[in-house]
């Protein structure tokens, strides 16, 4: 790894967060990285990490290209995209820290990296099903990991109280510390659940649910960044769908009599409609398209 003086490939002092970025961009092409958890491209990544590294949120404006770093701001930039090459972890691994909605969630190796497009949904993306929006007042978020959904959906429906479940009891400790520093410990709770196993015996307007969807075939596929986050929250059997299923099968006895199920399924639609050719599934429409969300009422699982 390079030591704080050894910045020769970016430039000569004094250096700007853009110089940084440059310099970023041409390694991670270089090093053909893989992305996708938080960002996409090479540019916006080394733009994240610079961010960071300056103490600032990924969605400050210009001018910060322009912005001269410090000794202590080249060093600590320096060593993030140094790292970002060597370990080819996620960056949110090396920062600690994901965004959503404009939210910060902490993660780490316990919990793969929040991206789900059911973030997109909140605060209003499912109301069009809903009966009474104001009469929400139980959540379920099945396979929570860092928590970010459960706390995102209180946010969407604040009368509501959220269960949290997940299988793994390091995820939860992620969630729960999320949910202290987003000061929801009154209203969302976590639950250590093999999906439905230890769910109270109530109803719930609202189940969503990020679950592990990853095929064999997909996961010998994936690139290293990837390989880094925990398999139990990725793989789900050789066609991805063996959560889904358990979940499709269970789902309707912890619903409400008029609520929903919310689950997000990958690139997996064709195979689920396949295998249960009998429901009416609902895509809803989000940024990567309509074939990655999908919607059944309490009355359509029936």
């Amino acid at each position: 790894m390079r030591s704080r003086a050894d910045v020769r490939g970016i430039g000569q002092p004094p250096l700007t967060a853009a110089d940084f970025v440059r310099y970023a961009v041409r390694r991670f092409e270089q090093a053909k990285l893989s992305f996708g958890h938080g960002t996409s491209n090479a540019h916006d990544e080394a733009a994240y990490l610079v961010l960071h590294a300056l103490g600032l949120p990924p969605d400050q404006p210009d001018p910060f290209p322009d912005r001269t770093l410090n000794a202590a701001e080249r060093d600590a930039a320096a060593r993030l995209i140094e790292r970002r090459i060597a370990e080819r972890v996620p960056a949110a691994y090396l920062t600690h820290e994901a965004w959503l909605l404009g939210h910060r969630f902490y993660v780490d190796e316990r919990v793969i990296v929040p991206r789900s497009f059911i973030a997109e949904l909140l605060p209003d993306g499912i109301d069009p099903w809903l009966i009474d929006r104001d009469g929400v007042r139980r959540i379920l978020d099945l396979c929570t990991g860092s928590g970010c959904l459960a706390i995102l959906a209180a946010f969407a429906y604040p009368e509501a109280e959220v269960d949290a479940t997940d299988i793994s009891e390091a995820a939860l400790d992620v969630a729960r510390r999320n949910i202290a520093d987003h000061q929801l410990e009154k209203r969302v709770h976590t639950i250590g659940s093999d999906l439905f196993d230890a769910v109270p015996d109530r109803r719930y307007e609202i189940i969503l649910s990020n679950p592990p969807y990853v095929g064999a075939a997909a996961m010998r596929a994936l690139p290293q960044e990837y390989r880094k986050e925990p398999e139990l929250a990725l793989a789900a059997g050789e066609d991805g769908l063996d959560i889904v299923r358990r979940i499709l099968r269970n789902a309707r006895k912890h619903l409400a009599p008029q609520g929903v199920l919310v689950v997000e399924i990958g690139h997996n639609r064709d195979a689920l409609e396949a295998a249960f050719p009998r429901l009416e599934f609902t895509w809803i429409e989000v940024a990567a398209g309509d074939g990655f969300v999908f919607l059944l009422t309490t009355e359509q699982l029936g």
